[in-house]
């Protein structure tokens, strides 16, 4: 499986051409968040539409700068993780929209209490045998993908005890624009593959039990 992740495109997709035969190639396109810049539905429809222009399987979560109203357009497309999972060629793609408290209130926020029992829904009547990938705005605590500009480690605890007890595939996440990068915890690999709207995202293939993960970014004109 091929899989392209783009997060944190803050309603600036016109990359997204660059990139076409990247998407095409890919089994699965997936948003983990902030598809706008505090931007409502139809600023998310913009994205949703540039993206399937070349990819028409697409899962998202809302990030903590898209208003709420974003998440019931997800779900209305039926293509939202969030508190949710899917299953594609067998492997179940469980979702974290939102984000912690940031210094300055933006929209999608939780406690970590709230965190955890989000991740929780979004295991509801999946076997527990099935491999999983984790979409989640919010990156893990202590990790590459978590440090931000002042160099502290803003992740989430709940989101890294995820990872610890059921050790899915792959983790992605974004909201750190600062903390591109890959890591590990345990046998889960981790990717920040750093903002779309600088023109960077992940690509991941799974095959025969192996998972390479790769920080990608749009090719620059020539």
């Amino acid at each position: 499986m091929k899989i392209i992740a783009l997060t944190d495109i803050h309603s600036k997709f016109a990359g997204i051409d660059g990139i076409a035969d990247d998407l095409r190639e890919a089994d699965v396109a997936l948003l983990p968040g902030d598809l706008t810049m505090f931007g409502r539905r139809d600023a998310a429809m913009e994205v949703l539409d540039a993206v399937r222009r070349y990819n028409e399987v697409v899962y998202a979560v809302m990030g903590n700068c898209d208003y709420p109203e974003v998440e019931e357009l997800l779900n209305e497309e039926g293509i939202c993780l969030h508190r949710q999972h899917a299953q594609l060629n067998g492997v179940a793609f469980v979702g974290l929209g939102g984000s912690l408290a940031c210094p300055v209130p933006t929209l999608n926020e939780w406690t970590e209490e709230q965190t955890a029992e989000h991740l929780g829904a979004a295991l509801v009547d999946l076997p527990a045998e099935t491999p999983m990938i984790l979409v989640s705005h919010q990156p893990p605590k202590d990790t590459v993908v978590d440090i931000a500009g002042n160099g502290m480690h803003v992740g989430s605890t709940a989101v890294r005890e995820f990872i610890e007890e059921h050790q899915p595939l792959v983790c992605f996440s974004g909201h750190i624009h600062e903390a591109q990068g890959t890591d590990a915890i345990g046998n889960t690999k981790l990717i920040n593959p750093g903002p779309f709207m600088e023109g960077k995202y992940a690509w991941v293939e799974l095959e025969e039990g192996t998972c390479r993960v790769e920080a990608r970014r749009l090719p620059a004109p020539a």
